[in-house]
């Protein structure tokens, strides 16, 4: 790893955390106003969660395109394009004038956070190792997950003296923070390591990546976990606001208690994986998500606070599953880390853009739509584990075989 000249490790791995919460951030600080909004556009519910369900897509989409490209041209100029875009596209959603011209402020921002999101996975790779990359990743997963917790409670507080606007332009100032400590950030790719082909040609490396039958069916694995979660976010507002008569304020508290809960996750990661075994750890996380799923389907409709107790669960365990995701698919990766860093955070975006999408369709009543997602998602999840566990997927490296 090549010397930060400005920023030392405690920095550097606090700049990574801070380069994580930008996604949850992005997201998570508006929605109390969501109602709000689609009051003020004159628009369906529908189209104003589009502007949730096309951020993440974008998002995913855009981080397949930067993660070859920071393997041919280094992390750094791919950080302070990113850090760009996405502060000057901020911006220009608090300015929005209508529905249309903020989903294309979204589309703008989602691509700027696919870059900033993609380098930050490739730099843990490129400068950590063994147990010191586990805490590490356990470091940003805890602090990154504060974002969620604290972005609703900043977002109501803005909404009693400012309108959604407000939450935009909060996401600019930190947009600017973030492009500041960007050009403070020396190259971790040695010019020697990088992809040496032409710029289309570098394309072609996610399909070397694609053709890792067991990497790609444990990653699929994993990533449909995500659905449930995001179909949370996208229909949370909806759901307390106007199901349960929640004010904004109180959906935020509502929605940052459950928040709360990913922060003891990757700390409990690192103490079950001390006594717990790959395999039983994944039954842990595979019963406990059936479990909370179920609960939301029978009693989630009753009381705002027992259907956040049904679904505080699956947010748990959720955040346990992400480090150990995160380990098990770094541990494969042998080279174009930048590439392979992008396809491991694309497919787990990607369904989870499905899920907002699926969240927020008409259904009869949004809680049982979000249990029927949860369960079924969690049922997907176990069959692709059964399929790999009778090695249908090909032969598993010893670090993917920990999984069988």
């Amino acid at each position: 790893m090549r010397k930060q000249e400005y920023l030392s490790i405690n920095a550097m791995i606090a700049y990574l955390a801070f380069v994580n919460m930008f996604v949850p951030l992005s997201t998570d600080v508006y929605m109390p106003a969501l109602p709000q909004m689609s009051e003020y556009f004159s628009t369906s519910e529908f189209l104003v969660s589009m502007t949730l369900a096309v951020f993440f897509l974008v998002f995913a989409l855009s981080m397949i395109f930067f993660g070859p490209l920071s393997d041919k041209y280094g992390r750094r100029p791919i950080l302070i394009f990113g850090a760009t875009i996405y502060t000057v596209a901020s911006f220009a959603c608090a300015g929005a004038t209508n529905i249309y011209f903020l989903l294309i402020g979204r589309f703008f921002q989602a691509t700027g956070s696919g870059a900033l999101v993609t380098v930050a996975t490739a730099v843990i790779k490129d400068c950590f190792r063994g147990q010191v990359m586990r805490k590490i990743l356990a470091i940003t997963q805890t602090l990154g997950v504060i974002a969620p917790m604290v972005a609703p409670l900043v977002g109501g507080i803005l909404l009693t003296f400012t309108d959604w606007r407000g939450s935009f332009y909060l996401l600019t100032l930190l947009g600017t923070i973030n492009l500041i400590v960007a050009f403070l950030f020396c190259e971790t790719l040695p010019e020697q390591k990088r992809y040496c082909g032409s710029v289309l040609n570098s394309l072609t490396l996610l399909a070397e990546v694609g053709r890792q039958k067991y990497f790609m069916a444990a990653l699929i694995m994993f990533a449909i976990l995500s659905a449930p979660y995001m179909a949370y976010l996208s229909a949370s507002s909806f759901i307390y606001i106007e199901n349960f008569g929640l004010t904004a304020q109180e959906f935020s508290y509502y929605f940052a208690f459950n928040s709360a809960a990913s922060i003891a996750g990757p700390m409990l990661y690192l103490k079950l994986k001390n006594i717990l075994s790959n395999v039983r750890l994944l039954q842990l996380c595979f019963s406990i998500a059936t479990l909370s799923g179920i609960l939301v389907l029978l009693i989630g409709k009753m009381q705002a606070i027992i259907f956040l107790l049904s679904f505080l669960p699956f947010t748990a365990i959720g955040a346990v599953a992400r480090p150990f995701a995160m380990e098990v698919l770094l541990h494969e990766i042998k080279e174009n880390v930048g590439t392979a860093s992008s396809v491991i955070n694309f497919v787990p975006i990607l369904f989870g853009s499905l899920g907002m999408m699926i969240g927020t369709l008409p259904w009869s009543n949004f809680i049982n739509g979000l249990g029927i997602i949860m369960t079924t998602a969690t049922a997907l999840s176990i069959m692709i584990w059964i399929s790999i566990r009778k090695r249908k997927f090909g032969k598993a490296r010893q670090a993917a075989s920990d999984l069988t």
